[in-house]
This record gives structure tokens, C-alpha cells and sequence, in this order.
């Protein structure tokens, strides 16, 4: 009988997830090469190919598909068991593993780390900027700080913040363009949103404007890229009051009120809740970010 290396498994489990070579490497902390060769490994062991391969990534086969949902139920069950041994470890010197949005890890994190970095100095910090869901499960990262309510399962998540978002446009766009009367006016300029987020749009509707994908004539799903864009001059663009409000190269433009308002979740898988240098941050996360 046939028994699969659990380290093929587990690459061949995260290639699925996650639709490439690269990115499967970067959630695991591998290669690319690692990765390829485990995958081409376990094919020769099954003798079935697992993934049809082209430029844009690895694409399940009907047989990998019929056997994804079991090395998924490995690797979960693989990740409970490094989970409650790290749970139970004593030791706070380490790694701690962060992911934020990219504007939260750009323009929120740092003055955070610096304070927890002079209190905890054995306490290493990974910060991983991404607006995508990580699977805190399989330990692609300790900690999560997200702006919406998560649904993963075996997770704790505190509401730390209410952040509200403003929008703001450069002096020297305002020189040219004039500066809107109201919120109703900031769409007569040109505006600049996210492409497939509908974040800016659902704010406007709770505003009573209609706005569609159209009425932004630069769109970008990254938002540090969209926030300098702002600075540069291009146009209208929005931002939480926290940052804006402290970047003297722009003004608000939308008066006392926010244009949305979105949550911050802290999160962290349960078990690693109990190590003690995970805890350390999370609980000083939630203070801080409370502030």
C-alpha cells in the first residue's frame, strides 16, 4: 500500500490552495524548486498528474481534485498538532508573524512596533502587508489584523476599532481643480478607488450617492498605490482620517463625516493564543490599537 510523504502532501495541499508554485513557496516558507520537485515526486508515486501547468499557475486535474479535500484534512490536521505544541512552549523569545493590510502594515504598524519592539526586544516580528485572507490554521501567520469580521473557525478575534475613512486630495490638485462644497460635489472631480473592492461604493450608497465602478477614473485594489496617487496630485481619493489627517501633502475634502467607517479585527488561532509570546503581542496589539 502506498503511503504518501507527508512533506509531497503538504506542497501539493498548499500549490491547490494558494494556484501556484510562488505563492504555495512563500506561504510555506520553501522554493519554488522544493515545491516542484515534491509535486513531480508525488505524480510518479500515484502515477496520475496532479496539476495541469501553464503560465498563469497549477490548475487542479480531475484527479488531483478528487484528492485535494484529503491532503487539506493532512495538512490541517498537521498544523493542530505544531499549533498546540507551540500553545504549550514557554519561551517568549521568538518569532511573532503579523499580517495587516497593506495600508495598516504601511501606516499604522510601525509606531506599534517600535513601542512593543522597546518593551519585548527578544521578541522578533514578521510583518507580512497583504489585503488577502491567510489561513492562520496552517500558520501562515500568527496574528491577523483585518477590516472585517473573521469567519475562519478555531479562531479568537477581538473588535479592537471602528476606523473611520475620509477623502482627500493634494494642494496642488486643489489649486487646479478648486476644492468640492460637499460630498456630493467630490463626484464632479476625478476620483480615484479600488477595482474589484466595492468598499468605496457601499460607502457611498450609506451616504445616499449612487456611484459605480465608473465614477473612478483611476482604479487600483492596492491601496498604498492608490494613497499615492492621492499625494501625487491625480485626483480625489480616500483614506482612513488617521492617516490622512497626519499627511501634511493632502487635505480632506469631505467635510467633518466619514465616507465609510470599517472595523479592525484582531485575530489569532486559539491554541497559539496560549504561547507566551503570542499573547504578549496580541494583548498589546489590542491595547495600543484601541487607543
Amino acid at each position: 500500500m502506498l503511503t504518501p510523504d507527508w512533506t509531497q502532501m503538504q506542497s501539493f495541499a498548499a500549490v491547490a490552495e494558494h494556484g501556484s508554485l510562488s505563492a504555495a513557496a512563500r506561504a510555506l516558507g520553501s522554493s519554488q524548486p522544493t515545491l516542484s520537485r515534491h509535486i513531480a515526486l508525488l505524480e510518479s508515486d500515484l502515477g496520475t498528474r496532479l496539476f495541469d501547468r501553464s503560465r498563469g499557475g497549477m490548475a487542479l486535474t480531475a484527479k488531483g481534485k478528487d484528492l485535494v479535500a484529503h491532503a487539506g484534512q493532512m495538512a490541517d490536521a498537521a498544523a493542530r498538532f505544531a499549533m498546540t505544541a507551540t500553545g504549550r512552549g514557554s519561551d517568549l523569545a521568538g518569532t511573532v508573524r503579523i499580517t495587516a493590510s497593506q495600508v495598516v502594515a504601511t501606516y499604522v504598524l510601525p509606531a506599534q512596533l517600535k513601542s512593543l519592539r522597546d518593551t519585548y526586544p527578544e521578541i522578533a516580528i514578521e510583518v507580512v502587508a497583504s489585503d488577502s485572507t491567510d489561513n492562520l490554521l496552517r500558520r501562515e501567520a500568527d496574528i491577523a489584523l483585518r477590516m472585517y469580521r473573521p469567519t475562519q473557525q478555531d479562531v479568537i478575534a477581538q473588535h479592537v476599532a471602528d476606523v473611520p475613512v475620509a477623502a482627500y486630495a493634494a494642494h496642488a490638485y486643489i489649486a487646479q481643480h478648486g476644492q468640492p462644497d460637499s460630498l456630493a460635489d467630490i463626484r464632479n472631480h476625478v476620483l480615484i478607488g479600488y477595482d474589484r473592492s466595492t468598499l468605496l461604493i457601499d460607502g457611498f450608497a450609506r451616504a445616499g450617492f449612487e456611484v459605480t465602478r465608473d465614477s473612478f477614473a483611476l482604479r487600483c485594489d492596492d491601496q498604498v498605490a492608490c494613497w499615492e496617487m492621492v499625494v501625487a496630485g491625480c485626483g480625489i481619493g480616500f483614506g482612513q482620517m488617521s492617516v490622512g489627517d497626519a499627511d501634511p501633502r493632502v487635505v480632506r475634502v469631505s467635510g467633518d463625516n466619514a465616507v465609510a467607517t470599517l472595523p479592525m479585527w484582531l485575530t489569532a488561532h486559539g491554541e497559539v493564543r496560549t504561547s507566551p509570546r503570542v499573547r504578549r503581542v496580541y494583548d498589546w496589539l489590542a491595547r495600543s490599537l484601541r487607543a
